[in-house]
């Protein structure tokens, strides 16, 4: 089983979910890949079912959408139907991507898109938020012995806890969890960041960011907060429609989130109190102890003759009051540096 930790060795693992944004071509699928690698993503995401494997073709009241989302309106197979990946494109997406240099996997939805992404040897599985309560389908993907990636969009802490227990229970303890709002699209002040640095603590696990708010504020304040993997979904160009269209980022704004995301990692850095070269350097700025009047040999030194003043070549300031009182072994000018040898 590859480890979880070897696709989050070096820095943060960023996702470009792909989704529904291929607006039903595989040609569009195929660039968005390429333009995905490009925007300098780690790793691109497919979603495995089909509307029949979703759910069922009803025009029930129960399969009408009206949660407040950006699907209100439409029935449930109906919008699947549009936003599904066609089982038969798979191989060929996971080829033109693996020859990209990116990571390919997918989200399954039923135990026969596991499956058939057995078949082609998918090396991550992700759980949907929705799909967090189905503790058959966690079990089913557990066993498979692979990374998992669980996102939490719609989960209570029970819920996180039967999920995870599902894993164990299936001796699969490489796990993630992704702090996620199950709202398209997903409102700034319902993020809640700072759940990722909780999701680590509490669990134990990798924790990121499942993005579903515009723009890139939140994955670069993600990564403050701890976060070693950043989804967010990627589109070609919003013009060409589709159900995520509009919570989607195009390669510019994708190529802007990680670059700002890499800027984010590397002026974290890491406790560590030793100075740099340039740091020691800036010390010379720093005050120390000058002699600031002409003095005679045996003057006395005192708070007039003697300063704490910048730059910093001098004794340090702590100093100070120990040599007021002590007299000068011989004449200097103003400007001298003070030094222990200057006095008895």
């Amino acid at each position: 089983m590859k480890k979880l930790s070897t696709f989050l060795e070096n820095s943060v693992f960023i996702i470009a979910e792909l989704s529904a944004n291929h607006a039903g071509k595989k040609e569009v699928a195929i660039e968005t890949i390429k333009a995905a690698k490009r925007a300098g993503a780690n790793a691109i995401k497919l979603q495995t079912y089909t509307a029949d494997t979703m759910t069922l073709k009803s025009d029930a009241k129960d399969f009408l959408i009206d949660h407040e989302t950006v699907w209100d309106g439409r029935y449930l197979h109906d919008l699947y139907k549009e936003a599904s990946t066609p089982w038969e494109w798979h191989k060929e997406l996971f080829n033109i991507a693996n020859e990209e240099g990116l990571i390919c996997f997918s989200s399954p939805f039923d135990f026969t898109a596991v499956d058939f992404l057995e078949s082609l040897d998918n090396p991550i599985y992700k759980i949907a938020s929705l799909e967090i309560t189905d503790i058959p389908l966690i079990e089913y993907i557990a066993q498979k012995e692979k990374p998992m990636i669980i996102s939490t969009g719609i989960a209570t802490l029970e819920d996180i806890e039967l999920a995870l227990d599902a894993c164990k229970r299936m001796g699969n303890n490489q796990v993630s969890l992704l702090k996620c709002t199950s709202s398209y699209p997903a409102p700034m002040e319902e993020a809640n960041l700072s759940m990722i640095a909780d999701l680590a603590n509490r669990f134990k696990v990798f924790s990121g960011l499942s993005d579903h708010t515009l723009g890139i504020t939140a994955p670069v304040i993600a990564v403050t907060q701890g976060a070693k993997i950043i989804e967010k979904h990627f589109i070609l160009d919003r013009s060409i429609g589709g159900p995520d269209a509009s919570f989607s980022l195009n390669e510019q704004e994708f190529t802007q989130m990680v670059a700002a995301v890499r800027e984010a990692e590397v002026a974290l850095g890491k406790v560590d109190y030793n100075l740099t070269s340039k740091q020691r350097l800036g010390r010379n700025f720093s005050r120390s102890l000058y002699i600031v009047k002409d003095v005679k040999k045996g003057d006395v030194v005192t708070s007039k003759n003697v300063r704490s003043i910048r730059p910093g070549f001098g004794m340090h300031p702590k100093h100070l009051p120990i040599i007021i009182g002590k007299t000068f072994v011989k004449d200097f000018t103003s400007g001298t540096r003070m030094e222990q040898t200057l006095i008895q």
